[in-house]
């Protein structure tokens, strides 16, 4: 459908906007690097600057803009490279530590760069250079340009395990009848949830090709080298008590050391295994719980924890589901503060008790499902989670209902995959495209 003069219009007032914001990006990109050094390298991918890179040549293009969108598009990526392997892959992502799980998981198997800004001159740079002959955007990107640029290019779009929550949607309020224009370019929404695939409708999307097919988190099965890391662990730690306090953020930490001073009053030789989010927060967690008393190893420096320590920072990516079946119970964090929670399906796939915080506006429909199954427990507030994770370290019976309850959830919740490739099949290539 070519552009009206009212698309036109916006379009030129959305994209002069950004070009006047322009040098906020370099702001932003300095500013983020003095948390994250990476945030200082590959520039030239941020603005579709290719330079002499050859073209790969036409590619099937998967975006996931960081690294939760990377684990959830794994099966998905996995499942088109062993059913298509003469296909050029490209997977984008926006941020470093979502570009250190592509190459974890695909190394040189994949094309990988960061997906420039929404700029018309970078977009179609990036569209021209890579060729895509189909688009699958993971979740919640939904960037204009980007959207009219592949339906100018001819580049089919789907936004596959689509996800908006309510607060998301109300944020868009003001740019609603854009993105509305910008949804109906793509082929198909394939929502996690009813909920979710509702909400998508609301803000402009096709309802005849609006669909839920599931989450594809539920798809996600631990490789050998997980299991493998898993049973390591198991075996080192021996029978050794221990909790998980993973993906935490700043506004979190005060809060794990207390928690973890309340857990030890009751087992002093209880273990903390601490996953922060974010990579610049590996060292400063560590130098927290050293400050608050405790022996502190970390999984780079002597890769696994002994009997003396108190604290085992895990400071690497790409872990985290191994370390989750080593603990009794695990917290996730990004739910004491408004950050809307992470992925609750990791610790119940690998059979572990999971216990949050309020704050899950980003999987109400996951959380919903686990707390009715008897696999999730939320707290009001960091007392409120401290006492649940004493609880369940002191109720076996408990745990092991609730980890039981977990595991049959998640295995209930398998075949968004195959969904969501049966829908996609019409665009997909009989091997690979030709050059």
């Amino acid at each position: 459908m070519p552009a009206d003069p009212r698309e036109r219009l916006l379009r030129a007032l959305y994209s002069a906007a950004l070009y006047v914001l322009l040098p906020v990006t370099v702001y932003h990109l300095i500013w983020r690097s003095f948390r994250q050094g990476e945030y200082l390298l590959r520039w030239d991918e941020r603005y579709a600057a290719y330079g002499d890179r050859p073209s790969p040549g036409p590619t099937l293009w998967v975006h996931a803009v960081s690294m939760g969108e990377v684990n959830a598009a794994a099966p998905l990526v996995n499942a088109l490279r062993a059913r298509h392997p003469g296909l050029r892959l490209l997977v984008t992502s926006i941020t470093p530590t979502g570009s250190a799980r592509i190459r974890a998981l695909w190394g040189d198997g994949v094309e990988h760069v960061y997906l420039p800004y929404d700029l018309p001159g970078a977009v179609s740079r990036f569209l021209r250079h890579y060729r895509p002959r189909l688009g699958i955007v993971l979740e919640t990107e939904l960037w204009p340009n980007l959207l009219f640029g592949c339906r100018d290019h001819g580049v089919p779009v789907w936004i596959v395990n689509g996800r908006l929550s309510e607060r998301s949607l109300a944020g868009y309020r003001l740019l609603r009848p854009w993105l509305s224009r910008a949804l109906r370019t793509v082929r198909g929404v394939l929502a996690q949830s009813a909920a979710d695939a509702a909400r998508f409708v609301r803000l402009g999307a096709d309802p005849g090709t609006t669909r839920n097919v599931g989450n594809l988190k539920f798809d996600i099965a631990a490789g050998a080298g997980e299991a493998a890391l898993a049973a390591e662990c198991a075996r080192r730690l021996g029978g050794r008590r221990a909790w998980i306090a993973a993906s935490t953020h700043p506004d979190e930490e005060a809060a794990v050391v207390a928690m973890h001073r309340r857990l030890r009053a009751r087992w002093p030789d209880l273990l903390l295994l601490w996953a922060p989010r974010h990579p610049e927060r590996f060292r400063p967690v560590a130098q927290l719980a050293v400050e608050a008393g405790w022996r502190v190893a970390t999984r780079k420096l002597t890769q696994w924890p002994d009997d003396s320590d108190d604290v085992f920072v895990i400071d690497t990516l790409g872990e985290l589901t191994a370390f989750y079946g080593c603990a009794q119970v695990a917290f996730v964090g990004g739910s004491l503060q408004p950050v809307g929670g992470h992925n609750l399906l990791e610790p119940a796939a690998a059979g572990t008790a999971v216990v949050t915080g309020p704050h899950l506006h980003n999987f109400v429909d996951i959380a919903g499902r686990m707390r009715a199954a008897g696999a999730l427990r939320v707290g009001a507030d960091a007392e409120a989670v401290g006492a649940a994770l004493e609880a369940l370290l002191d109720d076996r019976g408990a745990r092991e209902a609730m980890a039981a309850a977990g595991l049959a959830l998640v295995e209930e919740g398998r075949g968004a995959l195959e969904r969501t490739l049966a829908l996609l099949a019409a665009d997909l290539p009989p091997p690979a495209w030709p050059a």
